[in-house]
């Protein structure tokens, strides 16, 4: 039993089949494998792709609907966590945490005050330092758009068994170390 055709290069998958952009094997051998088993993989490989495609949506909508740009969200992503957790924020907790400079930090809270993300207030225990919060309406819309999304992958990884998740961590932590020069 032969399995699945090869596919040909008009498919729309076909950029991801080593049978169609890596014929000779000579970046990646299938040696051994059945068709459908690579046809398996494939699928995994689309399953990746639709994923990252879906993550990268969600960002554009999330920015575009708020008017934000990447460094904003990640601002705002860490203001919630830090309002979940009741913790203090100070400009210079923040752009630590985004790996920017004080005067990139100053411009983005300026931003995101204008627009009525954040607020700042003196700290509570430090008279030369500042606070910064998100507003709740802020708050209530990163947690109704990234938030709702977070949770249902949550829910998606809690249905696998221990050992499913554990097959998934080490196969994204294996696709998340490698080094590529060729952008598919």
């Amino acid at each position: 039993m032969p399995g699945p055709p090869k596919p040909s290069r008009s498919t729309p998958d076909a950029m991801l089949d080593p049978r169609v952009i890596d014929p000779h094997e000579e970046l990646v051998s299938y040696e051994g494998m059945d068709q459908a088993e690579i046809s398996q993989i494939v699928r995994v490989l689309i399953a990746v792709r639709e994923w990252r495609e879906a993550e990268q949506r969600l960002r554009f909508e999330s920015r575009t609907e708020m008017k934000l740009n990447e460094t904003d969200m990640k601002a705002l992503r860490f203001l919630v966590a830090s309002k979940n957790l009741e913790e203090n924020v100070t400009p210079g907790a923040l752009a630590e945490h985004l790996s920017i400079s004080t005067a990139s930090t100053t411009k983005l809270l300026d931003r995101l005050e204008t627009a009525g993300h954040i607020e700042r207030a003196p700290h509570p225990t430090d008279r030369r330092a500042l606070t910064i919060s998100i507003t709740q309406s802020t708050h209530d819309a990163v947690r109704d758009s990234v938030g709702k999304v977070h949770a249902k992958r949550f829910v998606a990884a809690a249905r696998l068994s221990p050992d499913e998740r554990e097959t998934v961590i080490r196969f994204l932590a294996e696709l998340s170390g490698m080094e590529t020069t060729v952008s598919l």
